[in-house]
């Protein structure tokens, strides 16, 4: 079930969300677009605003450390028979994101570190949907997957490129719609407006404790037979 459909789809909502909720309410800093991040670090360190840069530094430090977290996560949790790492990695970013809440806007540097973090164990922990390679923190891979499998699809008419297309680009609209909310949310709710991802962490959990229908099936008739 982690790497189901419906899951992929919260995911992408909740990666739009923190997108949103950093940039808008938390001076215009990408949660999950570090390549946004490295180019506004860069030209700061160009001008010698050394604190500038630094609002943009360590948000990039604190993602590569949220990808270090979800790795050792992996290896030390995997053997788990009571949750899935991946659980574990979802409650993580629940956490993270009802802490994130509490922080006023003087504490947005931090605030923009714990959000990266959450984005970096997300991109690490949930790299496939249905067995396709996408992306729920980010638009850029998957439009060009999506693109490159409908062109796929109309010259060779292959079943697989048009799930492929079908998943790529809900992965973009579940993000739109995630940072379309994020939006919405942040005028009525402001700072706890991000805990609302800490909700959809927790149906992902709940979501990873079903079994798929195939596997359930499979399992029936290995029963039966």
């Amino acid at each position: 079930m982690s790497e189901s459909f419906p899951v992929g789809v919260l995911l992408a909502i909740s990666g739009g969300l923190m997108d949103a909720y950093s940039y808008l309410y938390r001076g215009h800093v990408f949660a999950n677009a570090q390549t946004g991040n490295v180019l506004m670090f860069s030209i700061h360190l160009s001008k010698g605003e050394w604190m500038s840069s630094l609002h943009y530094a360590l948000p990039i430090i604190a993602f590569l450390s949220g990808v270090a977290l979800s790795t050792c996560i992996c290896h030390f949790c995997k053997q788990r028979e009571l949750l899935h790492w991946r659980q574990i990695c979802v409650l993580f970013e629940a956490v993270i994101f009802l802490i994130v809440a509490v922080f006023s806007q003087e504490m947005n540097l931090p605030a923009n570190c714990l959000i990266s973090l959450a984005c970096g164990i997300q991109v690490e922990t949930f790299r496939r949907v249905e067995n396709k390679n996408v992306a729920t923190t980010m638009c850029i891979g998957n439009m060009r997957s999506a693109m490159h499998s409908a062109i796929m699809y109309g010259l060779i008419n292959n079943h697989e490129d048009k799930h492929s297309t079908f998943i790529s680009f809900s992965m973009v609209l579940a993000f739109a719609f995630g940072a379309i909310m994020g939006s919405i949310l942040i005028r009525y709710f402001g700072a706890f407006s991000i805990s609302f991802g800490s909700a959809i962490m927790l149906v992902c959990f709940f979501l990873m404790f079903v079994t798929p229908s195939d596997k359930r099936n499979n399992h029936i008739n290995n029963m039966h037979n």
